[in-house]
């Protein structure tokens, strides 16, 4: 049996470089570390201009509320810390190192000190917190926060292995190449919530990590499944993995652990086993770097706050001129204006196309037909085409009550129109305008409770 969900589409999936091993990137000479790559309150930087550093030493934390410290990942000098913008256009203080070369790790990097069966919920989740682990699939909320919250209320443990993404292959790769990191981390999570046992979701277009996934349970005795899903996009969604593989559907403003479910992307919990087991922070991700415009696609281990510019060099460079850089997916991912931005724990790919590339994928904006294919496909059960409507016409309110802020801007719509109306893109306005129209009443309020 292969699970899936309702709606959806079969999008063209580009996976060039599904046979390219994970191959371990320098690092530059400088890294970019922001005090933000996480969900969350930004953290304040406890290094100065002129500080040398050791690699993953801590460089930036959160005095309070919800965040992930945030790590060195080269040791040497720091630069410079300066306000820059982050892949969403935020303005995010950046902590500047120039890398000395040597690598000099933490002396806080230590494995952890008891066995697993020895140790608390509460110590993983502190341990997770320490290591500055936050969802790598993307949404990057802190893992900590997530395990916390999952304790006591969930039944079902999922590790997200779909990679449902065109072009992405950095997860199928870990899964290859390092599986027992993502069983091991599994295992970690499982420990910590309580449970007897776990799912590792894969769809079916990688059957070589089904492969080795399975066998890494059966070798290790780990107590978990691998439940293969149908590719289809948006599977990687944590809504439509719930309702493919239990039936369940998320009711709006709930979080999964609300209906006993929590989920954790692949390359999270191959991070988790590695704190735990090694001792590292979270400093290094897979990332995949593809697009017509590179010489040579690949998948790299890169240091965490290395540019973009560098990821292409070590590609051999531009064989085209670019138009178009990509942070993430093509469906997800937000273009970028700044060749010299830098790799954050939610990067999972950089998309490097031309002007030719583009145009093939991109015509400009006609009519609605009033198809009904947006409806259709749609994987929340929406109505893009009035939430579209009511955005281009500035009716925000009207949108608020069709459910836009359930929109999870999976780009579905926006693939399937064929008059390539930028749906996803207004509902994305309609939802920056209702929240900030809510934070506005929320202060306004606040403040009259004052007077």
């Amino acid at each position: 049996m292969k699970y899936t969900f309702k709606g959806g589409a079969h999008v063209e999936e580009y996976k060039n470089t599904r046979g390219c091993s994970i191959e371990k990137m320098s690092a530059p000479a400088k890294v970019y570390i922001p005090m933000s790559q996480h969900i969350g309150a930004h953290c304040k930087p406890v290094v100065a201009v002129g500080d040398m550093v050791t690699y993953g030493q801590t460089v930036g934390v959160v005095e309070s509320g919800l965040g992930c410290p945030v790590h060195s990942s080269v040791s040497g000098r720091v630069v410079a810390i300066d306000p820059i913008k982050n892949a969403q256009g935020v303005v995010i203080e950046t902590v500047i190192i120039e890398n000395d070369g040597e690598y000099t790790p933490c002396a806080d990097i230590k494995p952890w000190p008891k066995k697993l069966e020895e140790t608390t919920a509460e110590e993983i989740v502190e341990m997770t917190r320490l290591a500055g682990i936050s969802g790598m699939g993307g949404a990057t909320f802190p893992t900590y926060a997530k395990i916390a919250g999952a304790i006591g209320k969930v039944d079902t443990l999922i590790i997200n292995c779909a990679e449902c993404e065109p072009f992405i292959t950095a997860n199928h790769r870990l899964m290859l190449e390092r599986p027992d990191e993502v069983v091991y981390g599994a295992n970690i999570l499982r420990h910590a919530l309580g449970l007897s046992s776990g799912i590792l979701a894969v769809e079916d277009n990688k059957p070589d990590a089904i492969e080795a996934l399975r066998k890494t349970i059966a070798e290790t005795g780990m107590p978990f499944e691998v439940a293969v899903m149908k590719t289809k996009y948006p599977q990687g969604d944590e809504r439509q993995i719930m309702y493919a593989l239990l039936g369940k559907e998320l009711p709006a403003g709930k979080l999964p652990a609300d209906i006993g479910c929590v989920i954790f992307n692949a390359e999270t919990s191959a991070a988790v086993a590695v704190a735990f087991y090694d001792g590292t922070p979270l400093v290094k991700r897979i990332v995949t770097v593809d697009g017509d415009c590179l010489r040579t696609p690949k998948n790299l281990l890169v240091h965490i706050g290395t540019s973009y510019m560098d990821l292409i060099h070590a590609c051999g460079g531009l064989v085209k001129a670019p138009k178009k850089i990509v942070n993430g997916g093509p469906m997800m991912g937000f273009a970028q204006w700044d060749i010299g931005g830098a790799v954050t724990k939610g990067t999972s790919a950089i998309l490097v196309f031309s002007a030719e590339f583009d145009e093939n994928q991109s015509h400009p904006e006609e009519a609605c037909i009033r198809c009904g294919r947006c409806v259709k496909n749609c994987p929340m059960h929406l109505m893009p085409n009035y939430l579209a409507l009511y955005t281009s016409n500035k009716m925000y309110e009207e949108a608020e009550k069709m459910n836009a802020l359930s929109c999870v801007e999976c780009g579905t719509c926006s693939y399937n129109c064929p008059g390539n109306i930028h749906i996803v893109q207004h509902i994305r306005v309609a939802k920056g305008v209702i929240r900030a129209e809510r934070q506005r009443a929320k202060e306004a309020a606040e403040a009259s409770k004052v007077k």
